[in-house]
């Protein structure tokens, strides 16, 4: 495919863009007329444009419902919470980095709104952790009876929104006869922006009480779960179903062994042995001179950092590298596992290949570029990604029947 932006993270997030179509959570056009608005690298033009674009929709949506016209209110809410997404995510380092926060408090009021225009509509959820609670959504099937059914576990990565839980996997599994639950667990959604909750790298930690509150629902088989998980989530997956043996299925979309390895492979040798040796202070103090003339990988920076609840980027770098599997935990891993394998894979190249060949009896599906299919999580690809990630489900767990 012919690239538009040279800035890899504008490159990446327009076939995103472009892909979320196919569930409704975009429109082609709208997207490229603001994309031809921006200037490669811009991202004060990015957060400018996709809030100026998520505010049309927004008033359209209000006026729609107002009329009673549903259906129109909940596909410009869609939208509208995308974009606001969007221009959150990109105002990490440009003059105004609070609206990181305002931004994505409109996306969730956007999508919230949306979701109770589906039908049936989805139901907000609250799960009990640690003397707390994670915000999370229940997706299940229009006009069926509550019986027990198989359910997926969305396990989004480490910046995606609700909407792309909707869209890598949410919308697939109510259309095949599936629940499907989403959730913000540390570091993710209304975790870090309302509870500021950071990543932890023992995740079963989360899946665990996720499983105890699904598990009171008379809609769910027990035997019959399966988890999911993107970007990121390809790490916290396999770690949590080492530990979480009622999965009866897990999916990592791509596979990461280590997540770290995305964060230093573009140090210099002389950060690396900084980090290595421990040395916080003068890491700190070299990120930040090295970065004074680079804005663009600064925001890059504080962005990536925001879900660690650091502000030193010595302690995200650690965190980040705290996050591995080895040969002990993937030896606990007891339930079938799919490994999505996509040509190019940008941030963590040749993990998936590594972690197919640490698990037994797992499989490897692979993506190509010639099937428009190349780049982290297939972000161009969403109904290829879900034809063959849910028809190895439903041959794993035998559901094509339900």
């Amino acid at each position: 495919m012919e690239r538009h932006f040279k800035d890899g993270r504008f490159e990446f997030a327009r076939l995103g863009l472009l892909g979320a179509a196919y569930r409704g959570l975009s429109d082609a056009g709208e997207v490229l007329v603001t994309l031809d608005g921006i200037p490669d690298g811009d991202r004060e033009a990015w957060v400018r444009e996709f809030t100026a674009l998520a505010e049309r929709l927004e008033r359209q949506a209000h006026a729609s419902a107002a009329d009673g016209h549903r259906a129109s209110a909940r596909s410009a809410f869609l939208r509208a919470s995308t974009y606001f997404h969007e221009a959150s995510a990109c105002a990490p380092g440009t003059s105004r980095p609070e609206r990181f926060r305002a931004l994505w408090l409109r996306h969730r009021d956007c999508w919230d709104r949306a979701a109770a225009l589906f039908e049936p509509p989805v139901e907000r959820v609250s799960i009990p952790y640690e003397g707390m609670s994670l915000e999370g959504y229940f997706f299940r099937p229009a006009n069926g009876h509550v019986r027990p059914r198989p359910t997926l576990i969305m396990n989004n990565g480490s910046d995606g929104p609700v909407t792309s839980m909707w869209k890598d996997g949410g919308a697939a599994a109510v259309e095949r006869g599936w629940n499907a639950l989403t959730f913000d667990g540390p570091g993710q959604g209304a975790a870090l922006h309302r509870q500021g909750l950071p990543f932890r790298a023992d995740w079963e930690r989360v899946v665990t009480p996720v499983m105890d509150w699904l598990l009171t629902r008379a809609e769910v088989d027990p035997q019959r779960i399966a988890l999911l998980g993107v970007s990121q989530a390809g790490y916290q997956v396999p770690r949590a179903v080492a530990f979480e043996h009622r999965v009866a299925a897990a999916v990592a979309d791509p596979g990461v062994m280590r997540v770290g390895d995305s964060w230093r492979e573009h140090l210099p040798p002389e950060m690396t042995r900084l980090l290595d040796a421990g040395e916080k202070e003068t890491f700190d103090a070299s990120m930040a001179e090295g970065l004074k003339d680079f804005p663009a990988e600064r925001a890059e920076l504080q962005w990536r950092m925001a879900p660690y609840g650091t502000r030193s980027p010595f302690d995200a770098y650690k965190a980040a590298e705290a996050m591995n599997l080895d040969a002990e935990i993937l030896a606990r891993v007891g339930c079938p596992m799919l490994i999505t394998s996509p040509d190019h894979e940008q941030f963590w190249p040749g993990q998936s290949e590594e972690l197919h060949a640490a698990l037994k009896g797992s499989t490897l599906l692979r993506f190509t570029e010639s099937e428009g299919a190349s780049w982290h999580c297939e972000p161009a690809a969403p109904a290829l990604r879900d034809e063959r990630v849910f028809d190895w489900l439903e041959r794993t767990l035998h559901t094509a029947h339900a």
